[in-house]
């Protein structure tokens, strides 16, 4: 992979933050053809999923709203898909020529997906921070959140280690990957019995 797990960490690092200061997506400074740009763009989209599934829960969220939010919750999470896929077309392309032994492994888990979870897991340390320094919460309040700071700072740090062997496996040969597809049906209007039935009648 043309970036470390480290430089894509610090990626999903520098998305959260700029995220947070329009709280919407923010323009992506990586060129449009690299793999930085997908990257920074899978995480601008799960910090805006992240924001609309905190707004879908308020209590008294208005009708209106709340069937627009969920709309666009759809909306992020195919987005979401169809992005990792694009990076696991990115990795694979990398290393598809890459002999591999004769005892090769496959891996469960592709690349994208184990990326996906470090992109969902920096948005989970920023907002957990966040709880910690909270002057209008409790001190057992912000211990709490600290002990699964902490929890969570480490697996950073796991899962960073994982996406390097993985990486590392597939360059050696030791382990190859397949490329599969998500197939949501939910937003497919040929698929989706509530959508295919409703035009019909």
């Amino acid at each position: 992979m043309q970036l470390s797990a480290e430089d894509i960490v610090k990626i999903f690092q520098d998305s959260v933050v700029d995220w947070h200061k329009q709280e919407s997506i923010h323009a992506n400074p990586y060129p449009e053809d690299s793999v930085s740009y997908l990257i920074y763009h899978k995480n601008q989209i799960d910090s805006e999923q992240w924001n609309m599934e905190d707004i879908i829960r308020i209590p008294d969220l208005e009708v209106d709203r709340f069937i627009a939010t969920k709309r666009t919750i759809d909306k992020l999470n195919q987005q979401r898909v169809d992005t990792v896929e694009k990076l696991d077309d990115y990795v694979y392309k990398l290393y598809s020529s890459v002999e591999k032994s004769p005892d090769a492994k496959l891996n469960s888990e592709t690349p994208a997906w184990l990326i996906d979870r470090m992109s969902i897991l920096e948005l989970k340390i920023y907002h957990m921070q966040e709880q910690t320094e909270r002057t209008d919460a409790s001190a057992e309040h912000t211990a709490n959140c600290q002990n699964k700071l902490d929890i969570l700072l480490e697996q950073r740090s796991d899962l960073t280690q994982c996406l390097k062997e993985m990486i590392q496996d597939l360059q050696a040969g030791t382990k190859y990957m397949k490329v599969y597809r998500q197939m949501k049906m939910y937003n497919d209007k040929n698929l989706n019995p509530s959508l295919y039935q409703q035009s019909n009648k």
